[in-house]
C-alpha cells in the first residue's frame, strides 16, 4: 500500500514572461498626426511559496511535476496596458526547505503559517513607444520587449517541526509511547521497523498546555551511512528542540545502546549534540524495584533519566514533567538553521553537487530596445 507521507518532491517551476510594449502610432480621422500611443506590456506572474499549516506532508505535490505562472499580456494601442500574469502559489507545510535541484544550493526555508517567499519573480513588461516620446523625438517607432521568464527545477524537502523527537532502536516502544501520551494512532507491532513513516502527536500537559512529539522509524547502528531506513528520516529530528532517547529496560547494556544512538546522530549532524536530551528506560513493567535501583547506578549522569512503561502508564506523568521542564529551560533555545548549515546536510542526501553557478549576470534593469519593424503593430 502506498504511503500517504511524502517528504521529498521535485518540481519544475517557471515564472511568466513580461508582455512586450506596443510601438503603435495613432492615425485616425481628424487626427492624422496623432503621435505614439503604444501601451506598456503586463508583468509576468511569479512563482510564490506559501506556508500552510493545513498540510503536514508534500503528498499534494507528489504528482505535480510542473508549476507555471501566466505570461504578461502585450501592450496595445491607445496606451492600453497589457494584462498582468496571474501568480502561481505553491502551498507547503511548515518546515519545508527548498533547494536548487541542479546545483544543490539552498534557496529558502518555509517555517511558519502564511509565510510567502517569491521563488521566481515574473518578468517585467516592456515600455510602449508612448513612454519614449520627447520634444525632439515626437514619433518613436520602437518599444521594449518584456523580460523573459525564469525557470528552475527545485527540490522541496520537509523537516517536521516538533518540540520533542523520539530517538531509539526498532521496537524500543516509541510508537507505543506516542499513542499513550497523545491521540496519534501509529502502527504498533512486535517486529522491527513497524514504523515506516514519521508520526506527530500533541501531548496534553497541565493547565491546558501542550507540546508536539514526533516519532521517526527506528535507528540502527550505521543509519547515518544508509543502513536500515538510513538517513531518510534523520532530518526530521534536526528541528526538534528536545530529543528523547528511548532504550528498553531489557537491553543488555543500556549505556552502550545510548552511546550508539548518540554516535549516529553525531555522524549525521554534529549540531544535534547541542540539543537538550532526556533518556527514557522503556518497558519497565518487566523490571522490579531492585533491578531498577541497580540500573540507575550504571546510567549516564549528564542527562535526566526516567523509567517508564507506556503499557501500564508507569512513570508517564514524571516523564511529561521532565520534558516540559527541559523544553522551557532558559538554555534550551532552538538554534536557527542557516543556509550554510542546511547546505551541508543537503549534501548528505543528494551526494556530490555540480560546481556552483558563476556570479549572477549583470543587472537586468536596462531593457533591450528593438525597432518597431520587429514588433507587431496593434
Amino acid at each position: 500500500m502506498e504511503s500517504n507521507f511524502v517528504d521529498y518532491v521535485r518540481i519544475v517551476c517557471r515564472s511568466g514572461k513580461g508582455g512586450r510594449g506596443s510601438a503603435h502610432l495613432r492615425h485616425v480621422k481628424y487626427q492624422p498626426n496623432g503621435g505614439p500611443d503604444g501601451g506598456d506590456g503586463g508583468h509576468g506572474g511569479s512563482i510564490i511559496l506559501r506556508g500552510n499549516h493545513n498540510y503536514w506532508t508534500l503528498l499534494h505535490l507528489k504528482y505535480q511535476k510542473h508549476v507555471f505562472a501566466e505570461h504578461g499580456g502585450n501592450g496595445g494601442a491607445d496606451k492600453c496596458h497589457g494584462t498582468d500574469g496571474k501568480d502561481s502559489y505553491i502551498d507547503v507545510p511548515c518546515g519545508t526547505v527548498v533547494y536548487n535541484a541542479e546545483t544543490g544550493k539552498y534557496v529558502c526555508d518555509i517555517t511558519y503559517d502564511g509565510q510567502e517567499v517569491v521563488l521566481l519573480p515574473g518578468g517585467r513588461g516592456g515600455l510602449g513607444n508612448f513612454q519614449f516620446r520627447t520634444a525632439t523625438r515626437q514619433a518613436p517607432r520602437f518599444a521594449q520587449p518584456g523580460e523573459p521568464a525564469q525557470e528552475m527545477t527545485v527540490i522541496l524537502e520537509l523537516k517536521l517541526l516538533a518540540d520533542v523527537g523520539l530517538v531509539g532502536f526498532p521496537n524500543a516502544g516509541k510508537s507505543t509511547l506516542l499513542s499513550a501520551l497523545s491521540s496519534a494512532k501509529p502502527k504498533i507491532a512486535n517486529y522491527p521497523f513497524t514504523t515506516l513513516e514519521p508520526s506527530l502527536g500533541i501531548v496534553s500537559y497541565r493547565d491546558g498546555k501542550s507540546f508536539v512529539m514526533a516519532d521517526i522509524p527506528g535507528i540502527i547502528e550505521g543509519a547515518s551511512e544508509g543502513k536500515g531506513l538510513g538517513l531518510r528520516f534523520l532530518r526530521h529530528i534536526e528541528r526538534n528542540s528536545l530529543l528523547l532517547f528511548m532504550v528498553p529496560g531489557e537491553s543488555n547494556d543500556i549505556k552502550h545502546d545510548y552511546k550508539v544512538l548518540l554516535g549516529e546522530l553525531k555522524k549525521f549532524n554534529p549540531d544535534m549534540l547541542e540539543k537538550h536530551r532526556v533518556l527514557a528506560i522503556t518497558k519497565c513493567d518487566l523490571l522490579d524495584d531492585e533491578l531498577i535501583s541497580m540500573l540507575k547506578e550504571e546510567l549516564p549522569e549528564d542527562l535526566p533519566v526516567v523509567f517508564i512503561s507506556a503499557v501500564t502508564g508507569y512513570g508517564l506523568d514524571e516523564l511529561k514533567d521532565v520534558l516540559w521542564r527541559e523544553l522551557n529551560s532558559e538554555s534550551n533555545k532552538l538554534a536557527e538553521i542557516t543556509a550554510e548549515d542546511t547546505l551541508v546536510h543537503r549534501d548528505k542526501d543528494m551526494g556530490s553537487f555540480r560546481q556552483e553557478m558563476h556570479d549572477e549576470e549583470a543587472d537586468e534593469d536596462d531593457f533591450e530596445v528593438v525597432d518597431a519593424e520587429d514588433l507587431d503593430e496593434s
